[in-house]
């Protein structure tokens, strides 16, 4: 079994999330008490969050690139970034270090594609909705079309990423708001929608929409131990 690398904390209910569906599949896969063999490197989110928010991702490309070589010294055999947001530099940190870092665009497009849509709606941050790091990979690699939200939805979605959901809060009129926000990207030609951010999954089901549900954190932790299996 190979080592998987994860850089979490970014929050640890997301990280969590993705120990989780990791250990798992493990020992679905190979029975018994088989767990996952992994490295963690968790960050404390406050100090991510503020720099997120300040836009210095100099530093958190600093910070993400660190933590990288430190699971590569430690024996990891390919990198898991555990956030969406996060992947903004992930090219940098796969420019630093020897071993993969497996995208989570693309873990994430090997579903839809497998699914035939072309057009799919992302709800996430606002980092990840309104940059082109996640939607130029899923248009200029696999040819996947996303829209997203409007301003004031967008800012709705943020805000309740960052003052309830990875603070671990879970409201049902919270989950009511993204519902809506949702209906509206499927009036626009959404075939499916990508939860592009990993505290989401913990609000909404893929049983609450009418169109597919892409859970990038289960996506990509599955495609991870896919990797970590390979003889």
């Amino acid at each position: 079994m190979k080592t998987i690398g994860l850089i979490g904390g970014m929050s640890w209910e997301s990280s969590d999330l993705y120990y989780q569906i990791i250990n798992k599949k493990v020992q679905h896969a190979l029975g018994g008490v088989h767990s996952c063999q992994s490295l963690l490197y968790s960050f404390d989110f406050a100090e991510i969050a503020n720099l997120q928010h300040q836009n210095n991702w100099e530093e958190l490309s600093s910070k993400m690139v660190n933590a990288a070589q430190s699971l590569e010294r430690g024996g990891a055999d390919f990198i898991l970034l555990c956030t969406n947001t996060m992947h903004k530099v992930a090219d940098t940190i796969q420019q630093n270090i020897t071993i993969p870092l497996l995208h989570i665009v693309d873990s994430t497009s090997e579903e839809i594609q497998r699914k035939s849509l072309k057009k799919v709606g992302l709800i996430a941050t606002k980092f990840s909705m309104e940059g082109d790091f996640l939607r130029n990979r899923f248009k200029s690699k696999f040819d996947i079309d996303t829209i997203i939200p409007n301003e004031k939805d967008r800012n709705e979605i943020h805000k309740i990423i960052y003052e309830e959901l990875v603070k671990g809060i879970i409201s049902n009129k919270s989950k009511q708001k993204i519902l809506e926000i949702i209906d509206k990207l499927i009036a626009e030609g959404a075939e499916g929608i990508i939860s592009g951010c990993t505290e989401i999954e913990l609000l909404i089901k893929p049983c609450d929409i009418k169109v597919e549900l892409f859970e990038t954190t289960r996506l990509h932790a599955e495609h991870a131990v896919k990797l970590a299996l390979q003889k």
